[in-house]
Parts: C-alpha cells; sequence; structure tokens
C-alpha cells in the first residue's frame, strides 16, 4: 500500500469573517501528481498553503507524516532590487552547502551556469526554474508548486511539466500543483481536483474530463473548446451520478 504523505480531514479556513475554504477532505501518496485547478478566489492556493504548513487552519485537521520533507515553490516571490543576491546565494537558502549540489540542480531544471548571475536579472521562466531548483535540493517527499508556470511560453510549459514528471520518476516524490491551464493538467496529472471553496469534483483526469458536471463547470462545450471560466452552482452534487462517471463529488 502506497504511503499517504499527507491528509486532510473537515479542513476549513476563514480570513476575519470571510470563509475561503469548507468541509475539504484531502489526501497525496508517495509518487502522485495531483493538480487543483478552480477560478480565481476559489482557495486554490490556501488550500496548498494549508497541506504545506504555511498557513493554519481554521478548522478541520492535517497530518503529515513524521519527518515529511516538503519542497515549496510559491505564486509570487519578490526579490528586492536594492539588496542583490545571486542565483547561488539564493540556492544556499536551502540548507545545501556544496556548491557543485547547487550547480547541479541548475543544470537539471535547465538553467545551468547561472549560478553567479543575478536573481532580479533572471527571465521570469529562468525565475520560476530557479525556485523549483531550491525546492529540489530539499530532496523533498512532496513537492508542492503553486501556479509553477506562470510567465512562461506555451513551450516552456510544456518542457516545466515534463521536468516535473522526471523528477517523480527519479526520486518517487509526490507532486501537488495548483494550476489554471486545463489542458496540460489533464496530460500531466495522476488526479484534478476542482475547488471553489469546497471540493466541487474529483477524479482521474480521463474520468474527470469526461464528466458533464467538469465540461459544465469549466464552459467547455461539446467540441471541447474552450470557454470563459464561470463557476456556478447550478449542478447537483449527485454522488450517485458520479460514481456512474467514476469521479467522485462530495455533497455540499
Amino acid at each position: 500500500m502506497t504511503a499517504t504523505l499527507v491528509s486532510a480531514s473537515r479542513l476549513g479556513v476563514r480570513y476575519g469573517g470571510a470563509r475561503a475554504l469548507r468541509d475539504v477532505d484531502f489526501a497525496i501518496a508517495r509518487g502522485e501528481i495531483v493538480t487543483v485547478v478552480g477560478p480565481n478566489g476559489s482557495g486554490k492556493t490556501t488550500l496548498l498553503r494549508v497541506l504545506v504548513g504555511a498557513t493554519a487552519p481554521s478548522e478541520g485537521r492535517v497530518r503529515r507524516a513524521p519527518g515529511l520533507r516538503i519542497g515549496y515553490v510559491p505564486q509570487r516571490l519578490a526579490i528586492d532590487r536594492t539588496m542583490p543576491i545571486t542565483v547561488d546565494r539564493f540556492l544556499a537558502l536551502s540548507g545545501e552547502r556544496d556548491p557543485k549540489a547547487r550547480a547541479a540542480a541548475l543544470t537539471r531544471v535547465g538553467v545551468g551556469g547561472r549560478g553567479d548571475a543575478q536573481m532580479t536579472d533572471l527571465s521570469g521562466g529562468q525565475f520560476q526554474r530557479a525556485l523549483l531548483a531550491r525546492a529540489l535540493l530539499r530532496r523533498p517527499d512532496l513537492l508542492a508548486l503553486d501556479e509553477p508556470t506562470q510567465g512562461l511560453d506555451q513551450p516552456g510549459e510544456a518542457a516545466f511539466y515534463k521536468l516535473l514528471a522526471s523528477v517523480r520518476a527519479e526520486t518517487g516524490c509526490a507532486v501537488l500543483m495548483v494550476s489554471h491551464d486545463l489542458h496540460v493538467v489533464m496530460s500531466a496529472s495522476d488526479r484534478v481536483i476542482c475547488l471553489n471553496g469546497h471540493v466541487c469534483c474529483e477524479g482521474a483526469p480521463m474520468a474527470v474530463a469526461a464528466a458533464p458536471e467538469y465540461r459544465r463547470l469549466f464552459g467547455l462545450g461539446t467540441d471541447g473548446a474552450l470557454a470563459l471560466y464561470r463557476h456556478v452552482h447550478d449542478h447537483a452534487h449527485d454522488a450517485a451520478a458520479h460514481d456512474a462517471a467514476a469521479l467522485r463529488e462530495p455533497a455540499p
């Protein structure tokens, strides 16, 4: 049986009077690639931060495997241009003291030879790869990434997801991503979770993509064209119907 790395039960998060998440059940096992999708403000980043321990839940419980090592790639990282820092020095903040290991990590993610460059001089794609290199230096059991392909063009996105798949294959780590790219998500994930304050639907990519509820949720027409995303609660959370489509959908 594959070991569960992180699980959450009846998870809820409030910011003041606003509820960001409610009644979220979640689990990820070693070696899985799980992607969370949903509209802006749906709680995707909040869920990721709670699962990695960066944000405390208001309700429910999170369990992490003993000694769990997490590599976290945030959606944004602001670096003050008045305080220069080289890429190599940034990687050293991971705790890795060996400069050869840091250089190898940069090569691994496709930005070899950039260790002496200033972080602020990197392109958007190079910056994201440097963040990934720093996360990998932690030798994570769980790699958590929040919109990791932001700022990348389509070929860059495809290369990035291919890299994640190879990292998973080589290390056996689990990968948990927040993404907005539905087409790539379907080919890059073992499991997809649709979130809008709560888990609206969840399942294997092929099952989710074929489910009428999912297609309606993401504005997908019968021809597969992607329309403007709108999350409208005009669908019933009917477990039986979802079971028929090999899709689990919990009650609201």
